[in-house]
């Protein structure tokens, strides 16, 4: 049973304005990201509409928007220009495949080893970057930019502006939508503010044009988006282990990206509504999505984090608002391209300008102050990895530099202490012996000027690697060298199954002795 209601501050009318409000934001994304794929825009908006519905109904976060996206569409670009738009449609199929079965081995729990720094250094880059994105409708297209000849040359900020009086238009719309977003909810709120900008700065735009003689640019400037109902496709493509190499690769990447970004936008809008998502069930229907659309024409999509902020700020709670949305984008196709092509521009960039506004965690600015340094830098270093590669990227690198920084911490963790009885010499060893902590670990004994008899109890320590067994056996063998007696204690059976010159010396105790594995490749054969 699907439910079009998900709680109690939902309402199917605020998911059938707000789902509205959606498709029409939907149409020059889809478009844009096109272009940027080097696909005819129906190819796009196919994908929009497919991926949108399907996630729709059978994800894992109702409310949450799918679509094609750019960090997507960045990586489709050379894939297209060496084999063509059909091994595109074959890449999207598989990719759709490696999806759903990330699903049912139910990796989608995978984004908790997220950080919460990672996630607002990817929140503010994604903000930084829908802004970015904008920057080229301010532009004379087919023009070379401000920029041409230096090595900006080509990137977001490298735009022919408009000049005078056209650049003043533009921004005065954009400044009057951005207005009528931030001043209606004060007025009423039963109707999407975003809904109401696009309708009143649209019949503005018409009204300057019509008895003024002003154009603006509009979305029919940039392409048509006409076109018919999504037709069944095979891919045409060589069923071959050649077409399965070259699409392979691009669809392990696409399916990754997909995936980071559909489930981290899950967790934003998580936090937002205050309700909980399902990670694996999206994975799977993203996978479910992005195979239908491969043989629907579509160039495959995953969520889109700006969309979803309009869709939840503007009431859409329900699956409803991402089923409205879908089933309108498929109408303006259909039947009202002529009218979505009048739209202004500028009023779908100012939608865009207040999502970036509620995007960025302008907050991290002042907690930035106020959390460990690393953690600083983790945020900083996500940031500015998400504006100058993508997102997938950008969180990988911030993973790994946060799991760099906890080893590094926990290294500093273990404590050796010593004391002597009746001539022996015991150590009580605390904390996490690892790789990062081994060589810090080994600097506390002296086999050399110790006592006759060592003791070395683990029973506050874990062993965690192979580094941590190895740095045993070798103080075992210091300690044989110097003719010295050790005795190792509290080691857990898979320790002792995994030392090869210690493995005599330990003295085990079946009801004291701990029960854990250790991370090695000998216990995973």
């Amino acid at each position: 049973m699907i439910d079009l209601i998900v709680n109690k501050t939902a309402s199917l009318k605020n998911d059938l304005l707000s789902g509205l409000t959606v498709a029409l934001a939907l149409v020059p994304e889809a478009v844009a990201f096109a272009f940027v794929a080097n696909v005819e825009p129906l190819v796009g908006l196919y994908a929009a509409f497919m991926v949108g519905l399907i996630t729709a109904i059978f994800g894992g976060r109702p409310g949450m928007i799918s679509g094609a996206t750019g960090a997507l569409a960045v990586v489709m670009v050379a894939l297209v220009a060496d084999h063509g738009v059909e091994y595109l449609f074959a890449t999207v199929v598989l990719m759709g495949v490696i999806q759903m079965l990330a699903g049912w081995m139910r990796l989608g729990k995978l984004i908790r080893m997220v950080p919460h720094p990672v996630m607002l250094g990817f929140v503010n880059g994604l903000a930084i970057l829908i802004f970015l994105a904008q920057l080229k409708q301010f532009g004379v297209r087919g023009e070379e930019g401000w920029l041409h000849g230096t090595f900006l040359e080509g990137s977001s900020v490298d735009v022919a502006w408009f000049e005078g009086s056209d650049l003043g238009i533009m921004l005065g719309l954009v400044v009057l939508t951005m207005l009528i977003i931030y001043v209606m909810p004060k007025i009423t709120k039963a109707v999407p503010a975003g809904l109401v900008a696009i309708v009143s700065v649209s019949l503005i735009a018409y009204a300057m044009a019509t008895y003024g003689g002003v154009d603006t640019v509009t979305v029919g400037d940039n392409a048509k988006i006409g076109g018919g109902f999504p037709e069944f496709h095979i891919p045409s493509v060589p069923l071959s282990w050649e077409t399965l190499w070259i699409i392979l690769p691009y669809s392990l990447i696409l399916a990754a990206i997909g995936l980071i970004e559909s489930l981290l936008c899950l967790r934003l809008i998580d936090e937002i509504t205050e309700t909980r998502g399902e990670g694996n069930r999206e994975c799977f229907a993203q996978g479910l999505a992005n195979t239908t659309t491969g043989f629907f024409g579509g160039m495959g999509g995953c969520a889109m984090i700006g969309q979803s902020l309009i869709n939840v700020n503007s009431g859409g709670r329900g699956r409803a608002s991402g089923i409205v949305a879908a089933l309108a984008l498929l109408c303006f196709i259909l039947f009202a391209s002529s009218l979505i092509e009048q739209i202004p521009v500028a009023a779908l960039l100012g939608v865009m300008f207040i999502v970036v506004i509620g995007t960025f965690e302008w907050a991290s600015f002042r907690i930035m102050r106020k959390v460990p340094g690393p953690d600083a830098l983790v945020l900083v270093i996500v940031t500015v990895t998400t504006v100058l590669t993508d997102l997938a990227v950008a969180v990988i690198v911030g993973v790994i530099v946060s799991a760099l920084v906890f080893a590094w911490t926990s290294a500093k963790r273990v404590r050796v202490r010593r004391s002597v009885k009746d001539n022996k010499a015991f150590y009580t060893v605390r904390g996490p012996l690892f790789f990062g902590s081994t060589t810090h670990f080994g600097e506390q004994f002296s086999a050399r000027t110790d006592l006759d008899e060592v003791y070395i109890d683990f029973a506050e320590s874990r062993v965690w690697d192979h580094s941590g067994i190895e740095v045993i056996d070798s103080l075992a063998m210091r300690y044989e060298k110097a003719g010295k007696k050790l005795h190792l204690l509290h080691l857990s059976p898979d320790c002792i199954k995994l030392l090869k010159r210690a493995g005599n010396l330990v003295e085990k105790n079946s009801a004291e002795d701990p029960r854990y594995f250790v991370a090695d490749d000998e216990l995973g054969g």
